[in-house]
C-alpha cells in the first residue's frame, strides 16, 4: 500500500465536500446534489471526477466564471422534450433537473429528452443514466467540453473529450453502464497522473508537431495553451479507427449545441478574445427511455443480463482470468470503497487543506 495515500471515510468526505460547496455560497439542497455526484464518482473508482475535481469547482466559483446559485430557465417545453438554460450555475444541479424532466416525460409518454445550454462541468456523465436506471428506464447523457482533441489528421484542439454515456438496467446487482469519453483519455486522468507524479502513456496525446507528448506537467499547461492535444478513441490517424472516435465526439458536440442553440468548439475555451476568464457555456443532452413502453421491465432485464453473462463466460485470452462488462468494475469498486474509504494522495490532500484553511473548516484530521 502506498504510504502517501490516506483513506477518508465516505461520510467524512461527503461532509467535507458539502461544507466546501456551502462555504462557497451553494445553497444546501444544491450542495447535496453536487456532493452526491462527486462521491458517486469516487465510490465507483472514477477518481478523475470525484473529490479530485472539487478544487476545480472551487477555483471557478471564486474566479466568478461559475455561479454558486443556479438559476434555471425553461426555454421551451413539449410533452416529450425540454430546452433548458443553466445560467452558468452548478452543472450538476442543471443536469439533475434536466434528467428528472426527461424521466418524468418518459414515464408518461415512453420517451423523454432535455437539451441544455449555458451550463458548466456536471461531473461523471454516468450519474444521469443511473438516475433513469433507478426508475426502471434506459438513460443517455452527453456533454461537450472545452477543446482538447483535434479532428483526425489535424493537430489543433477543436472539440472536447465529449463523453457518450448510456446505461440500462439488468437482472444482476449492477446495471450495464458505459461511461467514458470519446477520447483515449481525458484531462482528469492527466491530472491524476500529475498528482501521482507519473508520465503520460505514449499514444494518449500529441504536441503541436503531431509527436507523442508524455511530459504530464507540461502537457497540462500545453493543453491550456492549445499547443498540445489529446487523441480520440482509436488514436492518431485512421489505422486503428481514430476517425471513429472523432465521429462519435462530433455527434456529441452537435447534440450538446445544435438542439439548444448553444455554444460549441472554440467558444467553450472559457476565455474571451483578450484572454480573460469567462463562463464555459457547456451544453448537455439527456434521453430517458421507458422500457415498459416496449416490453415488460423484468423481461428486458433478463435479456440484458443474459447478454452480459454470455460475454463474461466466453473463452478468455490466455493469461486472463476474467472478462468484464461495462459497470461491473465500478460496482466492485463501490463495494470495496464503502468499507475502505476514499483514497487521497499527498498532492490531492494539499488541495483539500487549501480549501479547508481558506473556508475556515475544522474537525477533519486530514487538514
Amino acid at each position: 500500500m502506498n504510504k502517501d495515500i490516506i483513506y477518508i471515510p465516505v461520510d467524512t468526505m461527503k461532509k467535507f465536500m458539502k461544507e466546501v460547496f456551502t462555504g462557497l455560497g451553494v445553497p444546501e439542497t444544491d450542495a447535496d446534489i453536487c456532493t452526491d455526484i462527486l462521491i458517486t464518482s469516487d465510490l465507483r473508482g472514477i477518481d478523475s471526477h470525484g473529490v479530485g475535481r472539487l478544487k476545480m469547482y472551487y477555483d471557478r466559483i471564486k474566479a466568478g466564471i461559475q455561479y454558486p446559485v443556479t438559476n434555471i430557465t425553461i426555454v421551451k417545453e413539449t410533452e416529450t422534450t425540454a430546452t433548458i438554460d443553466g445560467g452558468h450555475g452548478m452543472g450538476h444541479v442543471v443536469a439533475c433537473k434536466a434528467m428528472k424532466m426527461a424521466i418524468e416525460k418518459a414515464r408518461e409518454y415512453g420517451l423523454g429528452s432535455a437539451a441544455v445550454r449555458n451550463s458548466t462541468h456536471y461531473g461523471i456523465a454516468g450519474y444521469y443514466p443511473l438516475m433513469a436506471i433507478k426508475e426502471g428506464m434506459a438513460g443517455l447523457s452527453v456533454t461537450n467540453a472545452r477543446p482538447s482533441i483535434p479532428p483526425t489528421f489535424g493537430i489543433e484542439p477543436m472539440y472536447g473529450t465529449n463523453p457518450l454515456t448510456i446505461g440500462v438496467p439488468t437482472d444482476e446487482p449492477f446495471p450495464f453502464l458505459i461511461d467514458c469519453a470519446t477520447s483515449i483519455s481525458q484531462r482528469g486522468k492527466i491530472e491524476l497522473l500529475d498528482r501521482a507524479e507519473k508520465p503520460t502513456p505514449e499514444g494518449w496525446a500529441i504536441d503541436s508537431e503531431g509527436k507523442p507528448h508524455t511530459d504530464t506537467k507540461k502537457l497540462l499547461k500545453d493543453l491550456v495553451d492549445g499547443t498540445a492535444a489529446l487523441l480520440p478513441i482509436g488514436g492518431q490517424g485512421e489505422t486503428f479507427g481514430g476517425h471513429k472516435g472523432y465521429g462519435w465526439a462530433v455527434i456529441v458536440e452537435i447534440l450538446s449545441a445544435a438542439l439548444q442553440d448553444g455554444s460549441f468548439l472554440s467558444d467553450l475555451k472559457g476565455q474571451d478574445s483578450e484572454g480573460n476568464k469567462v463562463p464555459y457555456k457547456l451544453g448537455h443532452f439527456f434521453l430517458a427511455i421507458n422500457i415498459e413502453s416496449f416490453i415488460p421491465l423484468n423481461q428486458f432485464k433478463l435479456i440484458a443480463g443474459s447478454i452480459c453473462r454470455a460475454l463474461r463466460n466466453s473463452k478468455k485470452e490466455p493469461g486472463q482470468s476474467r472478462i468484464y462488462t461495462a459497470g461491473e468494475k465500478e460496482y466492485e469498486a463501490e463495494q470495496e470503497r464503502i468499507k475502505t474509504g476514499i483514497p487521497v494522495n499527498a498532492n490531492l490532500r494539499k488541495n483539500l487543506q487549501i480549501m479547508g484553511e481558506e473556508l475556515h473548516l475544522s474537525g477533519y484530521d486530514f487538514l
